[in-house]
């Protein structure tokens, strides 16, 4: 049996232990305040569930760790700060906080209909993906111009903006490779580690 990992409690100790930027205090209790903790971290794909967001912010936040180490080894630390890591990996999807809401459906089971709960989408914010992250973190804390890439071109391909021709996330990709290299964690986190949640 695996080992129980309370993502929560996992979340706040990377967090308090990495990020002492100003601001950051405020910006952890109103996370705690919000859905941030008990919301999915998708409708349906990956870990659509109770608790889904932070899981996969943590899961994510080892997969970076794991990726700045394979690319630059000994140099990491000096690449990419530990408090840059945490913050990119930790915050990228803020923009979900009070994004789901909870219905409830008709679902046939063994030619019964019961009803079950399921996540819908409810933006009382719709200012994009991860340029919303980006908005939001902004409001507590200053951003790094690398960690601020990160975070607004974390979904890569599937960015509503290259989807509509923008040709900008290669620039990005250039230009900042901690942005590539956390696009890359996200991914995994999402496919590798959180398939068939």
């Amino acid at each position: 049996m695996a080992d129980f990992i309370d993502y929560s409690s996992e979340f706040i100790r990377i967090f308090q232990e990495n990020i002492t930027r100003e601001g950051s205090a405020k910006l952890l209790e109103w996370l705690k305040k919000s859905d941030f903790f008990r919301a999915p971290a998708s409708t349906k794909f990956h870990s659509a569930h109770a608790g889904g967001l932070c899981e996969h912010s943590v899961k994510t936040y080892y997969r970076f760790l794991q990726n700045l180490e394979m690319e630059y080894a000994e140099e990491a630390e000096e690449k990419v700060s530990s408090e840059s890591a945490a913050i990119i990996a930790l915050l990228h999807d803020v923009c979900k906080v009070n994004y789901y809401k909870e219905e409830m459906r008709n679902v046939k089971v063994d030619g019964e209909w019961v009803q079950k709960p399921y996540y819908t989408v409810d933006d009382a914010l719709p200012y994009g993906h991860g340029e919303k992250s980006v908005y939001i973190i902004s409001g507590f804390m200053r951003l790094t111009r690398e960690e601020a890439m990160a975070i607004n071109w974390h979904m890569g391909g599937f960015d509503q903006r290259v989807l509509g021709g923008s040709y900008a996330l290669s620039d990005v990709f250039y230009k900042y490779p901690t942005a590539l290299l956390f696009h890359l964690s996200d991914v995994q986190a999402t496919y590798l580690d959180e398939k068939g949640e």
